[in-house]
């Protein structure tokens, strides 16, 4: 049985890996992966009984994530199509672009710790089209966006998936994860920016002879609509951290009270808004909006690792892997590279499940390196996270392009932080 839940792992992880090619999506390779890995559990496992309550307490763990993405990524919905975020972008103004990296490239990196990388990197890149004439700069832009909206959500307990799994599971708490990561991310972002403000030195902002009206979905609306918004989305998902501390409540309980209050708002807000334009503004509207089929993909996968923990598979190729490098640090490091070349949800999934929290308890240094290594990572190749992704997708980004001009510049980052935490961890340990 266990070489054979192994066997479909790997091919189901290989299909998640190679997407783009074979054309068939990573949510159904994820669902298939999972089903099957069940079903052989649930045929050779033993126990009925046993197997069922692993089944439980899996879609129990994985059902907190999924909520929890749900009601992010609604918020940050509701939030865009209200143009809540000109609040940001109507700010940036400079003439020099090396300036302008270094602005981007900040607010990039603050943004998506409050946020997340993805929705980060799309509002960014469609600010550079409002500010950025020549592609070739906007490649350039888009490039160091993705570098600093994955350093940015690696410090944030709500800024990344992988960072959020650990959060959500316990392996990491808000205040340890920010004072134990920050540093090292922010290396992560610094070193790309100095190199590449010696590539753009010396150029001028060459604006758009004319820029798009809005962003959003084309539906106008009100400045104070707009800061309204803006806070309340925000706030209500900088809050989830503090409604944890306060009532020891999971996370999800408190991204939907927030969800509910900013659905409240949104609705009295609008009472005598004409019903066409209030159509696109509502938060039914936003729930249709958000990225289901990603949402799919966690569910499919993280129930595909639940049965290599269940089986003791995970515990035993951590023992292995204790044998083989024996250094903690180097292992962690290379799940970080993994993770530029496969998805690092699962890849953190699976990690969550090798070690144990008895041996590695909370804020750990494993968990913590963890968090830095799989959210940086993934910046080396741009089919290495979401936000490279969706930078490839809005660009027109050339895998090898980002390979020549930012991968070096995103390995060297990668190891920067890396450094930074070690000499950091040993300073404070």
């Amino acid at each position: 049985m266990l070489t054979a839940l192994v066997v479909i792992f790997i091919l189901a992880y290989a299909c998640i890996a190679l997407e783009h090619p074979i054309k068939i999506n990573k949510s159904a390779s994820a669902l298939i992966g999972a089903g099957l890995l069940w079903t052989v559990y649930a045929l050779n496992g033993g126990d009925p009984h046993v197997i069922g309550e692993n089944l439980r307490e899996s879609v129990a763990a994985t059902a907190q994530i999924i909520f929890f993405l749900m009601g992010a990524m609604t918020i940050v919905e509701v939030v865009d199509a209200h143009n809540g975020f000109r609040v940001i972008t109507s700010r940036i103004k400079t003439t020099k672009i090396t300036s302008l990296l270094w602005l981007v490239g900040f607010v990039t990196f603050f943004l998506s710790a409050i946020l997340d990388n993805l929705t980060t990197t799309i509002v960014m890149i469609s600010l550079m089209r409002k500010l950025l004439d020549k592609h070739e700069d906007r490649l350039f832009f888009a490039g160091i966006i993705v570098v600093a909206a994955n350093a940015g959500g690696a410090w944030s307990p709500i800024g990344d998936v992988t960072t959020t799994m650990l959060w959500i599971g316990g392996q990491i708490t808000t205040l340890a994860i920010i004072e134990g990561v920050f540093l090292a991310s922010l290396a992560c972002l610094v070193v790309p920016l100095l190199f590449l403000s010696f590539t753009l030195r010396g150029q001028q902002v060459v604006a758009p002879k004319a820029c798009a009206k809005g962003e959003g979905h084309g539906v106008e609306t009100s400045t104070f609509e707009q800061n309204l918004m803006f806070c309340m989305g925000v706030g209500a998902l900088v809050a989830v951290p503090i409604f944890k501390a306060i009532t020891h409540l999971p996370p999800f309980m408190g991204i939907l009270f927030g969800l509910g209050v900013v659905w409240l708002v949104g609705e009295i807000l609008h009472l005598r808004t004409e019903e066409s334009k209030k159509k696109h503004l509502t938060l039914v509207a936003a729930l249709t909006r958000i990225d289901m089929a990603s949402i799919v993909f966690f569910i499919g996968i993280l129930l595909a690792v639940a049965t290599l923990e269940h089986t003791h598979i995970l515990t035993a190729l951590a023992g292995w892997l204790d044998r083989a490098v024996g250094n903690q640090a180097i292992i962690v490091t290379i799940i970080g590279l993994l993770s530029a070349i496969v998805d690092n949800v699962p890849l953190v999934a699976a990690s969550m499940g090798m070690y144990d929290m008895t041996t590695y308890p909370t804020d750990s240094f494993l968990w913590e390196f963890m968090a830095y290594c799989a959210g940086t990572g993934g910046s080396i190749l741009v089919i290495g996270s979401a936000a490279g992704v969706a930078a490839m997708g809005l660009e027109k980004i050339h895998f090898f392009w980002y390979a020549r001009h930012i991968g070096a510049l995103a390995a060297l980052g990668y190891f920067s932080g890396i450094f930074v935490y070690i000499i950091q961890y040993k300073l404070m340990h």
